[in-house]
This record gives structure tokens, sequence and C-alpha cells, in this order.
């Protein structure tokens, strides 16, 4: 685990796990808790057990923003499954992030 950053998973060795999600905030910004605070209850509610979250501080790894074109925090970054998602904002539109995480919004 890199600094700045935090690992979370739901458990599992990584590779029964069936989402990666990369969250870019700056620490302490308060879209960045919003951002954090609404994936995690919407991802314990519908991934439970088969999810990993590293939430990146760009505050902390400046360099990482220009090395994987994070134009913008927060963003969430969907990397597994494919193909990779990202979405930008607070992640308050419920709908608009379960979309990104290919689940269903009934």
């Amino acid at each position: 685990m890199s600094p700045g950053s935090r690992e979370w998973d739901a458990d599992l060795p990584q590779q029964e796990l069936d989402y990666v999600l990369r969250l870019y905030v700056v620490a302490g910004s308060p879209a960045s808790r919003r951002a954090v605070s609404n994936l995690r209850a919407v991802c314990e509610e519908r991934l439970a057990g088969r999810y990993t979250l590293e939430v990146i501080d760009l505050r902390a790894q400046p360099a990482l923003a220009g090395e994987r074109d994070i134009l913008a925090v927060p963003t969430l970054v969907r990397e597994s499954p494919s193909p990779s998602q990202r979405l930008i904002g607070d992640l308050s539109n419920r709908t608009r992030l379960l979309l990104a995480l290919d689940q269903e919004t009934s």
C-alpha cells in the first residue's frame, strides 16, 4: 500500500474479488468526503464481499494525477471488471454511480 492511499477489501483474496475500484480524492475536501461515503454505502449494499477499494489522496501523491490522467477530483475509476469506467464528482447521483458499477438502477 502506498502512502496517501488506503486499501479496503471485503475480507477476500484479490483473485476472488469481482470489482477493483480506485477513488482519487483531495483529502479533507467536502466533495471528496461525500464521494467516499456515497461509494462505500453503495458498495456495501450492492457489492458486499465482491470488491476492493483504494482511496488515493492526490494531495499526498500529486504525480499520480498526471500518470493516471486524472483531470478532476473526486474521480472514481472502475478498473475491473472490464471495460474500465470513470465517474467524476461526489457520487451523490446514485443512478449514475450504479450505472458506472454495472448495477441495476431499480
